[in-house]
């Protein structure tokens, strides 16, 4: 006897006829679209509509097949919902069209001429093939499509990589692989992403953080290069169309639909090669925009309830881009919540980096508020108990958190002031050295309490110079976008070692290189989590535009010819990394002390100057050395080796007096920036074991242990 199959036996059927279709009441939850047997169920939210109706199309139909009108007993509470059998739910784009008054004033802004994008859609068709122009008369551009569950994970797990022992690496999808040097099979996608999987590898990092994979539209910016009036485009994406689906114009795939798979493969590769994904969220702001910007989904749908207004019924604009979402209000709560657990249940999602994230805890009125339920909601959340939660604690609107964001014990932050401190330092200006010791021991002024991977240290970020250009320009050079050169920061601190740009100069040039070398070597010996800029590790340059937000094209894209070119930074790179995992003792969680918690003879930091145990703070001091007792490594539950670290952002060399070891250790050099990075383990003794002479603009790690175990 066969078994009978079970979906037969679920009793659902149409209670209801509209036109040719048949329908009942839907399931109010989940919202959005989802198959059920025999059908797809459609629920979506209004609370200010009069009347609302499910819109089909047969896919890539221009004109609707179908309007079926929600019966007024489909509606519970402010939710309609719907059943209708019989569909074709691969051949299916849906939308909805909501009636209901357009009184600005009031906050409404219903217009039923309008077929609205579903805020819940699992798949955007519409844009599937990166900047192709679209049909602009087509009545519906952003069209929600219905997901099929069928992808096989092959057995994938969370990695859970603690977060003290992250290392990030900062990436575009499409400009990692878009560049013609990329030599992948489907240059500028997922598909091309994975097939760089081995690099990333060697290079050591252990977790990708994405810019914006939700769907956006990249022709949404009217502008065009003044020079050569080709088209800018939104090439960042952070202009959000629809939050629960990934990108189609990052998929090979996404003409057939596939974008979903594409990107869960990508995904499950990562792991596999033990690389979790970060995915960067912008939930401040949507692509709606400002009073004049299009109607797609949020504001034909309760443009009230989704967007903070002013009295007037105005929009608040905290984000800069025109309007602010209402993260705080209970129906937008669930929205993001629910969005975020789609990606970690769904597309197994490590962990998320909130743009402008202060917005995050702005009440309806744009008031901060000392409790925010989101980010206390998101802080607790069973589904995203595990996931890194990584803030940008300021926002547009002058609100900057930094050290000050409400955490809950479970959120990290881009640490701007860890930034801001290292670029000065090692640009050469004065009166640096005692903020530099308590960046690089984790900020314990702005985390004391938390665990020091809330510090997420970074140099460089998407948004502002790269590392080569750091060392290469005074001032920005942002012509290109077609905003006078009056978009992007001004305060840089920024340092092009003596000419503007590129340079002939072998001098320059080595100084350049010495710098960068520096800067990193600062930040992965730094306590915290370290956040590479990708490209950085090649030398890659925007020619000193530091807002590349519209660059789809070279001056954003990776060059791959880079990593031939500036071998030698890479590798220099790549032993840094490697020294980091190497040396747990540069990973704690809790923050250092500066006294002996376990009986070693020495404090696990301890601070020097070019005299051992002799730290120059002065203003006129530009030396500064830390020492990191390896027995204190992990609060003293793992054996490492001593881990010196001297920075010279002096214009002259100075002999350093290094700090005695314990009976029977030397010191041995693994990075001199001026000169070598050696291999680990096999890192040379130094000839002459009390003193190092540290070169003019230049960084040293030594590592401390028995002279025996030199195996070079």
């Amino acid at each position: 006897m066969s078994t009978p199959d079970m979906r037969e036996r679920i009793d659902a059927f149409p209670t209801h006829r509209i036109g040719p279709y048949r329908v009942r009441a839907g399931r109010p939850f989940p919202y959005g679209a989802t198959p059920v047997p025999g059908g797809v169920n459609f629920s979506v939210y209004s609370d200010g509509a009069t009347t609302m109706s499910l819109v089909l199309f047969e896919r890539g139909g221009t004109r609707p097949s179908a309007e079926l009108e929600f019966p007024l007993e489909f509606r519970i509470g402010s939710v309609y919902a719907m059943t209708v059998f019989g569909l074709d739910a691969e051949n299916l784009e849906y939308g909805f069209r909501a009636a209901g008054p357009y009184a600005p004033e009031h906050g409404d802004r219903f217009d039923a001429g309008k077929v609205l994008s579903d805020p819940y859609a699992r798949l955007i068709s519409g844009r599937e093939v990166w900047g192709r122009e679209p049909d602009w008369d087509n009545v519906y551009h952003y069209r929600a499509q219905v997901l099929n569950d069928d992808f096989d994970w092959d057995g994938d797990r969370p990695l859970r990589i603690p977060a003290e022992d992250l290392v990030i690496y900062e990436t575009h999808v499409r400009g990692f692989t878009r560049h013609p040097s990329s030599k992948v099979s489907a240059p500028g996608t997922y598909a091309g992403m994975r097939e760089k999987i081995p690099y990333l590898r060697e290079l050591g990092v252990n977790c990708l953080e994405l810019l914006p994979v939700f769907e956006f539209d990249e022709l949404d910016n009217p502008r065009t290069d003044p020079a050569t009036g080709e088209r800018l485009y939104n090439y960042w994406g952070y202009n959000t169309v629809s939050f629960f689906a990934p990108k189609a114009g990052y998929a090979a795939t996404g003409p057939f639909g596939m974008q979903a798979d594409e990107f869960k493969s990508l995904v499950k590769e990562l792991h596999r090669a033990g690389i979790e994904v970060v995915l960067d969220v912008v939930f401040n702001h949507t692509a709606e925009g400002n009073e004049q910007g299009p109607t797609i989904s949020f504001r034909g749908l309760d443009n009230a309830t989704y967007y903070m207004l002013t009295p007037r019924g105005e929009y608040y604009n905290f984000s800069g881009t025109g309007n602010t979402v209402n993260c705080n209000h209970p129906v937008v709560r669930d929205f993001v919540l629910s969005c975020l657990r789609h990606w970690v249940a769904e597309y197994h999602i490590d962990g998320f980096r909130f743009d402008l994230a202060a917005i995050l805890d702005r009440a309806p009125d744009g008031t901060p508020l000392p409790n925010p339920p989101l980010l206390e909601q998101l802080a607790h959340d069973p589904i995203l108990r595990h996931t890194k939660l990584i803030a940008e604690a300021w926002d547009a609107a002058g609100l900057y958190q930094v050290g000050n964001f409400p955490n809950y014990g479970r959120w990290s932050e881009w640490n701007g002031k860890y930034r801001d401190t290292v670029r000065r330092f090692v640009k050469g200006e004065p009166g640096l050295v005692g903020e530099l010791a308590t960046r690089m021991a984790g900020s314990p002024d702005l985390y004391q309490g938390r665990t020091s991977s809330a510090s997420v240290n970074f140099i460089t970020a998407h948004d502002g110079f790269t590392l080569a250009d750091l060392v290469s320009y005074n001032d920005k050079h942002n012509e290109a976008n077609g905003e006078d050169n009056n978009d992007g920061a001004n305060d840089n601190n920024s340092w092009n070692c003596g000419e503007e740009g590129p340079s002939a100069s072998p001098h320059v040039r080595e100084l350049r290189m010495r710098q960068m070398k520096n800067l990193l070597t600062i930040l992965l010996t730094s306590q915290g989590i370290p956040m590479i800029l990708a490209g950085d590790e090649v030398g890659r340059t925007q020619l000193g535009n530091n807002n590349t937000y519209c660059q789809d094209n070279e001056l954003s894209w990776f060059d791959w010819g880079l990593v031939e070119a500036n071998a030698g930074l890479l590798h220099f790179t790549q032993a840094l990394i490697a020294f980091r995992h190497a040396h747990p003792v540069l990973r704690s969680s809790d923050h250092p002390s500066g006294t002996d918690r376990v009986g070693s003879g020495y404090p696990d930091i301890s601070w020097h100057g070019v005299r051992a145990w002799a730290p120059d703070w002065a203003d006129h001091g530009r030396v500064l050395a830390m020492m990191r007792c390896g027995r204190h490594a992990k609060g003293g539950s793992v054996a490492d080796d001593h881990v010196y670290i001297a920075v010279n952002a002096h214009w002259e060399a100075h002999d350093l007096e290094l700090p005695a070891l314990p009976e029977g250790q030397r010191w041995h050099l693994f990075a001199d920036t001026a000169t070598a990075v050696h291999p680990l383990g096999a890192e040379p003794e130094l000839q002459h074991p009390g003193r190092f002479h540290l070169g003019a603009h230049s960084a040293v790690v030594l590592v401390g242990r028995a002279a025996q175990q030199t195996t070079a």
